[in-house]
């Protein structure tokens, strides 16, 4: 079993977030460690609250040079290198994903709208107008009409 690293618990301080860890040796012997970490520059580099622990943890893991030191500090390049991992990481998931198809035919969904293309050669003919009147003569001729009859009842 090699060295493990095991939260203990926070504290704030001024700004920043104080974490209690605790590494236990193959012998079972345990050592107490803290780790400083600056809250503004978390979320300059928009680390969540929430994985500060973690990072934390890990940062200890790597340090092999820790000697007697028992208070160390998540610098701002410990954190720079996250963030770039971080968009390395989803630079290369967003080129990875298919790209949108397009649908198959222009007549998608036409079938549940309830109507359907018409093929030009299959559409009905067009209706003829009497060729000399349009669309103004027809309608006065229609309004004469109607005048010229008039109503007889006598209120």
């Amino acid at each position: 079993m090699a060295m493990q690293y095991v939260l203990t618990g926070f504290t704030q301080d001024l700004g920043c977030r104080v974490f209690g860890f605790a590494r236990i040796e193959e012998d079972r012997t345990r050592t107490e460690f803290t780790v400083r970490a600056d809250l503004a520059l978390s979320r300059r580099y928009l680390i969540p609250m929430q994985e500060l622990p973690l990072l934390c943890r890990n940062f200890l893991a790597r340090r092999e040079d820790l000697g007697q030191i028992r208070a160390v500090i998540f610098s701002e390049d410990e954190m720079r290198l996250y963030a770039t991992n971080c968009a390395t990481a989803k630079q290369a998931a967003a080129n990875k994903r298919k790209p949108a198809h397009r649908p198959v035919s222009g007549n998608l969904g036409a079938a549940w709208r309830g109507h359907t293309r018409q093929d030009p050669a299959h559409a009905p003919a067009a209706t003829q107008i009497s060729p000399g009147l349009n669309d103004t003569e027809d309608i006065a001729a229609a309004a004469g009409a109607d005048a010229g009859r008039g109503s007889m009842r006598n209120d």
